[in-house]
């Protein structure tokens, strides 16, 4: 069985992962991603075709990169006209972000035939629904942990610059526990919320830097997938390969 590559360019990060089939046989974040990156990966793993994204841009360097790499014929460039295994009803789909078309994509091939809440909790936060007939029909967008708190900085005059990672009680006790307990636990509640508005038997799927801390406070049971996205890009890829 031949290997695949899948590129997640994100806000902060570029995550690789080379694939056999459905299973991950080496994953690596980035920081930046050159060719001699490439050529690096095609030395030692040899796929034969890979999927890039990037949420930011449509034109990444990336792109190029990759065409360069393994040839313009052995590499999808993710838009929302790109065959797929799932159905786009948003009603703006050149607005959509391929990052959530990649993490609804991934979610149906964790939980295929189920309805889905589909959360990305990264910089932004990201809440959307898939039908078990693997129908994207929209979900909402919202500001991040760290976007959270940051605004509370920039927008008042005494807030302070609070970091993410610390105590974080159910009601905070200082004014950092405060902010602290109001960005991560106001996503748990909107979670929670979403949820509580689908069907009976939706399954909860979380990716994205804060997926596990977020999961914990959950009443849900919730499957956290961190490469979400990437499992996204490897169906989609597959998909194509079989057309």
């Amino acid at each position: 069985m031949h290997t695949n590559l899948t590129i997640d360019c994100g806000n902060t990060a570029i995550k690789a992962v080379v694939w056999e089939g459905k299973r991950a046989i080496w994953r690596h974040t980035f920081q930046k991603f050159s060719h001699a990156d490439a050529q690096s990966i095609i030395e030692r793993y040899a796929p034969a075709k890979a999927i890039g994204c990037s949420v930011a841009d449509e034109n990444h360097p990336l792109k190029q990169i990759l065409r360069d790499s393994f040839g313009e014929e052995n590499v999808i460039w993710l838009t929302n006209s790109t065959p797929m295994p799932i159905s786009i009803s948003y009603a703006t789909p050149d607005t959509l972000g391929v990052d959530r078309i990649a993490a609804a994509a991934g979610a149906v091939a964790v939980c295929p035939g189920k309805n889905l809440l589909v959360v990305d909790i990264g910089t932004a936060a990201t809440y959307d629904v898939v039908t078990d007939k693997g129908e994207f029909i929209g979900g909402n967008i919202a500001p991040g942990v760290g976007m959270r708190l940051k605004a509370l900085h920039e927008f008042t005059a005494r807030l302070p610059l609070v970091e993410s990672l610390g105590t974080t009680p159910l009601f905070g006790i200082t004014t950092d526990t405060a902010m602290r307990a109001g960005a991560i636990h106001g996503i748990a509640a909107e979670i929670t919320y979403y949820y509580s508005k689908l069907p009976e038997g939706t399954k909860l799927i979380i990716t994205g830097g804060w997926g596990n801390d977020i999961a914990r406070l959950l009443s849900i049971k919730a499957i956290v997938k961190p490469c979400l996205v990437s499992i996204g890009l490897n169906s989609i890829l597959m998909y194509n390969e079989t057309k």
